[in-house]
């Protein structure tokens, strides 16, 4: 397949581009490089003959149709998102525009090209959102495909209206779509505004490590690399008009799991303590959802997918690769507003 993908140089989309160039694809990576997209996470791929760079923002409708009408993608896939809570409570209006407005001009841009080309039966558009959309439940209870949104933030808000977009999109103008929603990823590469690169970071560091109220909120966590295994599936194998829901199977609280990254940083880097005595309870966050879990039954039934690598796992091969690419991390914790506390109050 030829396989254009927006967001391509970000922490999830780099890690479905890497993988989709392994497995033979034609791959056009679409990213206007915002502050969390690095090309370095790209490295590997970048002199690859099916590796192609476009430089373009998903806001720019007429750049979208050039970009499109010069590849003739026979998938797209998008990732292009802001995506990080805090933040959006300090700038909504930036992830209005770009996952609201961004979306919208992705989709007509689509419609635009599929409807050009005859309405091919092979074409797909693949919309990647959150179980964030879904809200917060309980201490029962688990996401499924059928569930009410319910967004409690800026940033599950402005995904929420993009999945609706997509489905108005399917409903009323027939565009072959299919539709993924993931539980909380980590793995290599992910941008260190997000907590297990953050815990790394202070960590080494001989910072504090901050964790929001308690540390009682759930999370379920999603190896990077296994949710780019998913969403190629998804793509190729998923029925049209349908969502996914894809989970990690690993559900845990945020005091452990910043615990376990201790633990884990304490076996392979040892400091001169144990490095959850650095642990600092913060206050907590507004709209903080309380617990995410999502139901992975639908991928696995329908399309034979389930995760492959444990949190246990998963964590030690991400510790391992933040501790080998020291310089990377540090770079990216240079930049403008990362490592300060955002989304703090109103």
């Amino acid at each position: 397949m030829k396989i254009l993908i927006t967001g391509g140089a970000g922490f999830i989309g780099s890690a479905v581009v890497r993988l989709a160039i392994l497995q033979g694809h034609e791959v056009v990576n679409l990213d206007a490089l915002t502050y969390a997209a690095c090309l370095e996470n790209l490295s590997e791929v970048e002199s690859n003959p099916r590796y192609h760079f476009e430089k373009e923002d998903i806001c720019n409708l007429h750049g979208l149709k050039k970009v499109i009408a010069k590849h003739k993608p026979d998938r797209i896939m998008h990732l292009a998102a802001e995506s990080h809570v805090d933040r959006s409570i300090d700038e909504p209006g930036a992830f209005v525009e770009t996952n609201i407005n961004g979306t919208y001009n992705l989709l007509q841009a689509a419609r635009s090209y599929w409807e050009q080309q005859g309405r091919p039966d092979n074409f797909r558009f693949h919309h990647i959102s959150t179980d964030e959309v879904f809200g917060s439940l309980g201490l029962d209870g688990v996401f499924t495909e059928d569930t009410s949104y319910a967004p409690n933030n800026p940033y599950s808000a402005s995904k929420a209206a993009s999945d609706h977009l997509v489905r108005a999109w399917f409903e009323t103008f027939g565009l072959p779509v299919v539709l993924s929603n993931c539980s909380n990823n980590y793995g290599p590469y992910q941008f260190p505004e997000k907590l297990i690169p953050v815990v790394i970071l202070n960590a080494l560091a001989g910072h504090p490590i901050p964790v929001y109220g308690t540390g009682s909120n759930v999370r379920d966590w999603l190896y990077v690399e296994d949710h780019a295994d998913a969403l190629l599936t998804v793509l190729k194998r998923g029925q049209v008009g349908r969502s996914y829901n894809i989970g990690g199977e690993n559900e845990v609280r945020n005091i452990d799991l910043v615990r376990m990254v201790c633990a884990v940083l304490d076996e392979m880097h040892p400091g001169p303590a144990p490095y959850a005595q650095s642990i600092k309870l913060v206050a907590d966050r507004p709209g903080h959802d309380q617990r995410y879990a999502i139901d992975p039954s639908r991928i696995g039934a329908e399309l034979g997918w389930r995760p492959s690598v444990t949190l246990a796992e998963g964590l030690k091969k991400t510790v391992r690769w933040y501790l080998e690419n020291d310089v990377w991390l540090r770079s990216l914790y240079a930049r403008h507003g990362v490592g300060e506390r955002l989304g703090g109050g109103v």
